[in-house]
C-alpha cells in the first residue's frame, strides 16, 4: 500500500510570534499498514531560507509519531496520507545555510 508521509510545520520567529504554517512532504513508500502511534525516524527538519529541508548537517535523526490516518475514498487514489506529530521551527535557530549533502 502507498503510503504519503506529510508533517505540518509552523515557521515562528524568535519571539514565537508565527511566521508560515506549511506542510512538509517526506515522499511516499510502499510500506505494511502504518498504525497511529507508530514511530517513523527521519532526519530533522531545518531551514534555508522560508523553505523546509532536512537538516543533514549531522547523522542525528528524529523520531516522529504516526498521529492520523486519512484515506481518501472520494478520489479512490490508493493511497493513505499519513500524519506525523507537528513541529516548530524557529527562523535564526533552525537554519542549516547552504548546507547540501
Amino acid at each position: 500500500m502507498k503510503h504519503q508521509l506529510l508533517q505540518v510545520v509552523n515557521i515562528v520567529d524568535m519571539n514565537d510570534e508565527p511566521i508560515i504554517e506549511t506542510v512538509f512532504d517526506h515522499g511516499q513508500f510502499e510500506t505494511a499498514v502504518l498504525p497511529v502511534g507508530s514511530t517513523v525516524i527521519t532526519h530533522p527538519l531545518g531551514l534555508k531560507e522560508f523553505q523546509v529541508v532536512y537538516d543533514k548537517r549531522t547523522d542525528e535523526v528524529r523520531r516522529n509519531k504516526i498521529i492520523d490516518l486519512e484515506i481518501d475514498l472520494v478520489n479512490h487514489s490508493g493511497q493513505v496520507r499519513v500524519w506525523l506529530e507537528p513541529i516548530t521551527l524557529i527562523i535564526g535557530q533552525h537554519d542549516v545555510g547552504e548546507y547540501d549533502a
